[in-house]
């Protein structure tokens, strides 16, 4: 097959294509470094790009904006994808407060280019969306929840396994990041609904891995170990530290992608993220790090939570595994913290 990724320079699109090209399937991707203007140079994802284009012998990069229209509808013209992984976006709640139209066209508009573009020239083409667990807002913060001596967790039975693909979107704060992110994933539904294309939007916990260029406003496990391992203070924003993600390696997702383009469906939502047993708060995962690198997690506390920012929350996989049951996490949090860490190391 032909697979076009796009952010195929980051995190989850870099996975994804070392995963579907040790397939023997040849990559398209799609990246324009914007990650680096997002934030700076530490976001800067050529490195990633470059280790593409050297390791893997069928692929081939594309510098592309997804916000520009004509450039995406003629380049899915062309190449005439089997399947579409689009994992490109403006990621952080706290950036995209200070440039909402960036955020917005790349999230929400970028995600209408690809998919009208789809639709025109690749309509039977599995389209996988990367969106996110933000689109629930802060809803997640309403539910009864029990403090303990490092975490939250919840109080309530229901939510035992975590949050399923039915909880609310609506009613609740989302950040401007959070908002487009919505946008997004309701369109990809929506053409897999209205035009019967094989869609899905995948609504990640935290995405993880050792190839993660995690910065302060993005980018959780990443950019900790790499304040451990540097000495630099990492500042916890609110929540006495206790706030509870669940971690996914990226191997996982691009596992989970595989299987749902070999057995594709229309209009799909799935939770993706590592599930209760995969779950940490900021003070276990200090913890963990201090455990793989021997240093002291030097940190600051910030009386003030970010917007929009869950205190709890983790995935329910549940309708992941019945949809596909060859599909389990693989990778622990212990062993991702540990590639994270040996990968700060070698940098």
């Amino acid at each position: 097959m032909k697979i076009l990724v796009t952010g195929s320079s980051g995190l989850i699109g870099s996975e994804v294509c070392v995963h579907f090209h040790g397939l023997g399937h040849k990559i398209c991707g799609v990246d324009n470094n914007q990650r680096a203007i997002f934030f700076g140079e530490q976001g800067d994802t050529r490195w990633n790009q470059k280790r593409l284009i050297e390791s893997l012998s069928n692929f081939e990069h594309h510098e592309l904006d997804i916000r520009n229209r004509d450039a995406v509808l003629e380049l899915i013209k062309k190449l005439q994808p089997d399947a579409i992984v689009h994992t490109a976006a403006q990621p952080s709640h706290d950036r995209a407060a200070a440039i909402p139209f960036d955020d917005f066209d790349t999230n929400a508009v970028g995600t209408l280019n690809l998919l009208e573009a789809a639709r025109q020239h690749c309509p039977e083409s599995p389209f996988v969306h990367m969106s996110t667990n933000k689109v629930y807002g802060d809803a997640p913060n309403k539910l009864h929840l029990i403090e303990k001596d490092t975490r939250w967790e919840y109080g309530d039975s229901e939510y035992e396994h975590g949050i399923a693909e039915s909880f609310t979107i609506d009613q609740s704060k989302h950040s401007l990041f959070g908002a487009s992110k919505v946008a997004a994933d309701v369109m990809v539904q929506e053409y897999g609904r209205y035009f019967e294309m094989p869609t899905c939007c995948l609504r990640g916990g935290c995405l993880t891995g050792p190839n993660h260029s995690g910065v302060e406003l993005h980018g959780f496990l990443s950019y900790l170990v790499k304040c451990n391992l540097t000495g630099k203070e990492y500042s916890v924003f609110g929540y006495k530290g206790k706030q509870v993600r669940d971690n996914i390696h990226s191997f996982d997702v691009a596992r989970f992608i595989e299987e749902f383009i070999e057995s594709p469906r229309s209009a799909e939502v799935y939770n993706i993220g590592g599930g209760k047993n995969n779950t940490c708060s900021i003070l276990e995962a200090f913890k963990i790090a201090e455990t793989f690198s021997g240093k002291e997690q030097k940190y600051t506390y910030v009386d003030k939570n970010r917007e929009g920012d869950h205190i709890c929350y983790y995935s329910d996989l549940r309708k992941m595994k019945e949809h596909f049951p060859n599909w389990d996490i693989t990778v622990s949090l212990e062993e991702t913290i540990r590639q994270i860490v040996e990968n700060w190391q070698q940098r």
